[in-house]
């Protein structure tokens, strides 16, 4: 088959390609994988909106030819030009729109203060490159607007930005109605200028950059008579930051779930320091080389003021919005634009929304979907606790900055009251010190038995966050809930040592196996009482070492959840396994993604997350 190379030029597997050379490759197709997570990003759902239905897995390639494209070639020699430069991270990312080679931490900082989008192409950059461009070509005319038009078109498509081809859309269409007398209000050049956008690119309708460039784009240029009547140049990059704050609330809540109450004092601050010194600078550091030790100092200090201002804990968590909140949320925030006095709404519509945990209550068991490992988060009004965090799923994946703590926030939880360790194998814990860091954890219980390496690095983390932490406990009391540790004696062995756990939920009877076998679950059922169970969290992924047909008999469980990794060299879960489970009802990581109980006025639904 034959392919663009432009997907593959930083692929560990090709090395001798550059952009745009044409291959042929040999190798297998592979789906993209659906969301496997509630609430989170679905990559495979934005790749079929594209048209792209499959990646594929690159077991041998040829080159057929160099590339003759002309627009490919060029973003060749603008990488090539400053692969070699210090700055090279950020002018990927000022240049090209390409964020990938900014490091996560950076990301990190830049979204919790609400100025990520400066690393995207948006209208800021375009107005200083159209400002560039007219001061080159100093005749006003037709002709010179055509020039104007091409070359952002040309840079469209090296980048293919959303809010790129916005901003060219809008211009050209204003520009017409302007040589040509049409008349056409503002309203509709609008109206106009998205419904070409979607045109050019139906899919775009599915993309939430389209949301946030089109919706700030709108209120900015409908204010522009409020603007026009500001004199001051601070008052009204103000008031203009103020708006695009207010604009992109909720879709910032929709996306990040987390919103910072500062966030327009940093834009005001920050900013301008981006459009008027630093990415001017940066096309000049890609023209003349020379300037990039300088550029790279003041990225450095910009970044450290950053760092600075992250210091702050200003933000509030915010569950994730249906599309009815967002509604709610526009109308409230159009009422606050035109009448400023009224702006106590949206902060009586944020309380409301801050504490919809209390004034609707609910009770949920998440499953969560880490690969071959557990993770179980309990949510009740008044409490959170997460059981187990999983482990990484390779070096460069970590489970609590891309799931954990995004699944966390997307709830509304801004804390978890307890950690609960069942054990100290890396599939179970293997994230805990990660959780520590990034989260707040009020108090940690590990299980019984002695500690290994893992434990003893996390209770040394425990000890410097003064993080409370037990161990080898009886029972847990939350409120009107008890979490009963079913101890029956100590092993010697890591899986029978886990904290097995039972709880009743508001009628519901939930047992957590951990990773118990067999020896464990006879000794259970010999110390305690425990039948009929509703839901069991299935021992050990599924292995043969566990729920051996004894035990599942006497519990005799209802439903049964394993988690467990897709495809994992283990072969769990195993067939026996199945077998015995065959009188429950069987859910499964890897087939259903993450699980999730509701419990509601003694009533159970389960949902999963992907069919």
């Amino acid at each position: 088959m034959l392919l663009n190379c432009s997907e593959y030029i930083e692929s560990n597997i090709i090395e001798k390609v550059e952009i745009g050379d044409v291959l042929s490759l040999y190798g297998e197709l592979e789906e993209y994988t659906p969301n496997t997570n509630f609430n989170l990003f679905n990559y495979r759902a934005y790749q079929n909106i594209r048209g792209i239905f499959y990646k594929i897995n690159i077991k041998e390639y040829k080159l057929i030819n160099k590339s003759n494209n002309i627009v490919l070639n060029i973003k060749k020699f603008i990488k090539n030009r400053i692969s070699n430069l210090k700055s090279r991270d950020y002018l990927e990312s000022f240049i090209l729109g390409d964020k990938s080679y900014i490091s996560k931490d950076i990301k990190n900082t830049y979204t919790y203060l609400g100025i990520i989008h400066i690393f995207s192409i948006s209208g800021m950059h375009i107005s200083i490159l159209v400002e560039l461009i007219n001061k080159i070509n100093k005749k006003n005319n037709i002709r010179k607007s055509i020039c104007t038009y091409l070359l952002l078109f040309l840079y469209y498509l090296l980048i293919e930005s959303i809010s790129l081809l916005r901003t060219i859309v809008f211009i050209i269409v204003k520009d017409i109605n302007k040589y040509f007398n049409l008349n056409i209000s503002k309203y509709r050049i609008i109206s106009i200028s998205i419904l070409l956008i979607l045109i050019l690119r139906p899919y775009t309708i599915y993309e939430i950059g389209f949301y946030y460039s089109s919706i700030i784009s709108i209120g900015i240029y409908l204010s522009t008579k409020r603007l026009n009547k500001i004199n001051n140049k601070v008052l009204k990059t103000i008031y203009i930051s103020f708006i695009a704050f207010l604009l992109s609330l909720p879709l910032n809540i929709y996306s990040y779930y987390e919103i910072n109450l500062l966030a327009v004092l940093y834009n005001i601050i920050l900013v301008p320091i981006i459009s008027l010194l630093i990415f001017p600078l940066s096309l000049i550091t890609f023209i003349f080389p020379i300037f990039d030790d300088i550029l790279l100092f003041l990225l450095n200090l910009f970044n450290n003021i950053a760092d600075i201002f992250s210091m702050i804990d200003t933000s509030i968590i915010l569950k994730k919005p249906s599309i009815l909140i967002i509604i709610i949320y526009y109308i409230i925030i159009i009422i606050v634009l035109t009448k400023p006095k009224t702006f106590y709404l949206l902060i009586i519509t944020l309380l409301i929304h801050k504490n919809i945990n209390y004034i609707i209550p609910s009770t949920y068991v998440i499953f969560l979907d880490v690969g071959q490992g557990d993770s179980i988060l309990i949510h009740d009004r008044d409490y959170n606790i997460l059981i187990d965090t999983g482990g990484k799923v390779n070096s460069e994946y970590e489970i609590t900055s891309n799931i954990t703590t995004k699944v966390l926030k997307s709830f509304g939880i801004e804390k978890l009251d307890y950690l609960i360790l069942t054990h100290g194998d890396y599939d179970h814990m293997g994230e805990a010190v990660n959780l520590v860091n990034e989260y707040k954890v009020d108090k940690v219980i590990l299980n019984c038995g002695e500690l290994n390496e893992l434990e003893e690095e996390l209770i040394k983390t425990l000890n410097e966050k003064q993080i409370t932490y037990y161990s080898c406990i009886k029972e847990l009391k939350i409120n009107n809930n008890l979490l009963h540790f079913l101890n029956t004696r100590e092993y010697d062995n890591e899986n029978d040592n886990s904290s097995v756990i039972y709880t009743n939920l508001y009628g519901v009877k939930l047992l957590f196996m951990a990773d118990a076998e067999k020896e464990k679950e006879l000794d259970i059922i010999e110390k305690y009482n425990i039948n009929d169970v509703d839901i069991l969290k299935v021992g050990h992924h599924g292995s043969k070492t566990s729920s051996n047909k004894e035990f599942i008999d006497e519990i005799k469980p209802k439903y049964s959840i394993i988690s467990v990794g897709k495809n994992n060299r283990y072969g769990h879960p195993n067939k026996e396994v199945l077998d015995n489970l065959k009188e429950s009802i069987i859910y499964r990581t890897d087939q259903d993604g993450s699980i999730m109980l509701n419990i509601k006025n003694n009533k159970l639904i389960i949902d999963v997350c992907y069919n």
